[in-house]
């Protein structure tokens, strides 16, 4: 049986190994994409806050007229404002990054680079879809997704071959234990079996996470193990649950600014670090009624080829201290009242969706902070050494080299024979 997990194992890490490569690669890269691209565009994200402690911020309405003055055809952005005073007001206008206001002289900026950016967006394309465009990601996906399932039987059928026979110092060492002073067949053979062992458990869990990303079936059988129904691909009552209906008061009445709204959320959630909003219900590339900023101008054509109706306002809120790190509060408000017609917390989701969740999350290490997105990282730089040493055995046994020198068979010595 040992034998034939490790050809198994042999053969599916040459089949896959060199997705399994880029995909390390750019796990390594992403696993702070976050706070790479904020620090690099942190000419733009981050005002400098007044001496005066009493200055006061300029409202959300003038900041969106201003950065539609300056951006005509920016739809539908998002506003986020944070809790930190140096943070500037962003409107985000979907991958293609954002703008950002100064709250306190109404500044409207973007980053003097956006090369993090970019860099980052490619690594993603490569991570998910091997770099490939337009009709060919899907083939791109299921390469990748194919890898994915060999690379998680690798790191599982990896701990059974790299588990010690027996329990000896001496046998434990040789596998466990990172020996820098091995050369040749000896080295590729304690590396692979050395970081393998240790970064085995954390690659069967970005793995295992990525099933469901990569495979709609990977998140139903999330539903299915718990008892639940899947949600319908694109129809209503998925995770978002049904679209809510909106009433105009009268045909007079004009949506609630949105510092009345988010002054009132400050008020219910005191410990906020983040609010956005978002007007919902317009469909995607097509402008949104502007919210907190009343006008009499008729509506565009884009707006007239929007759904019908007023749309509710969703607004998405992090508190500091809350478990797990990722969770969110959503809430969906009335535009004209502010009521909150629809509220969501972590808790109140589904047993399945709180897993869903959670391997979301656990993939990118950011469900544990940033000492996870560290671990994560440096299992994907793990994992690169696994598929280079394990190349290089491979080469070793297929090609075995005449000559070869005595000495580095005799470093060798200690550690147990391959099967």
């Amino acid at each position: 049986m040992r034998k034939v997990f490790f050809w198994l194992h042999l053969l599916a890490g040459l089949i896959a190994g060199l997705s399994i490569a880029v995909m390390c690669f750019t796990g390594v890269v992403l696993a702070f994409e976050a706070e790479l691209v904020a620090w690099a565009e942190r000419d733009a994200r981050r005002v400098a806050v007044p001496a005066d402690p009493a200055a006061a911020r300029l409202p959300l309405a003038e900041l969106q007229k201003r950065v539609r003055e300056a951006q005509p055809e920016l739809r539908s952005p998002g506003i986020t404002v944070s809790a930190d005073p140096g943070a500037a007001v962003v409107f985000s206008a979907g991958r293609e990054g954002g703008y950002y206001a100064n709250p306190y002289t109404g500044e409207i900026r973007q980053p003097a680079s956006t090369a993090m950016h970019d860099f980052m967006h490619v690594m993603e394309d490569w991570h998910r879809v091997l770099g490939l465009g337009g009709d060919s990601r899907p083939i791109g996906k299921a390469i990748n997704g194919a890898c994915n399932l060999a690379f998680l039987f690798l790191a599982v059928s990896g701990l059974y071959l790299w588990w010690p026979r027996s329990w000896s110092w001496r046998g434990l060492k040789s596998i466990a234990v990172f020996n820098w002073r091995l050369g040749g067949k000896a080295r590729e053979f304690n590396w692979h079996n050395s970081i393998g062992l240790w970064s085995a458990p954390v690659l069967i869990v970005l793995t295992l996470t990525a099933v469901p990303i990569s495979y709609r079936w990977g998140g139903n059988l999330i539903y299915r193990i718990v008892g639940e129904e899947p949600p319908a691909q694109g129809g209503p009552g998925g995770p978002a649950g049904p679209a809510v209906e909106i009433a105009r008061p009268s045909p007079e009445a004009r949506p609630v600014g949105y510092d009345d709204v988010v002054a009132r959320l400050q008020a219910d959630h005191p410990r906020w670090t983040q609010i956005t909003l978002r007007s919902g219900g317009g469909q995607r590339g097509q402008r949104a009624p502007q919210l907190g900023a009343a006008s009499a101008t008729p509506p565009t054509a884009d707006v007239a080829a929007a759904p019908r109706g007023p749309q509710a306002l969703t607004v998405t809120i992090r508190e500091s201290g809350s478990w797990p790190r990722t969770a969110t509060t959503t809430l969906t408000l009335d535009p004209f009242t502010g009521e909150a017609l629809r509220r969501e917390t972590f808790s109140d989701l589904s047993v399945a969706r709180q897993i869903r969740s959670w391997t979301r999350f656990l993939h990118t290490g950011q469900a544990l902070g940033w000492g996870g997105q560290f671990i994560a990282g440096l299992a994907c730089l793990g994992g690169l050494f696994l598929v280079y040493t394990g190349v290089a055995l491979s080469v070793r046994r297929f090609f075995p080299r005449r000559g070869r020198v005595a000495a580095s068979e005799a470093a060798g010595s200690d550690v147990p024979a391959q099967p």
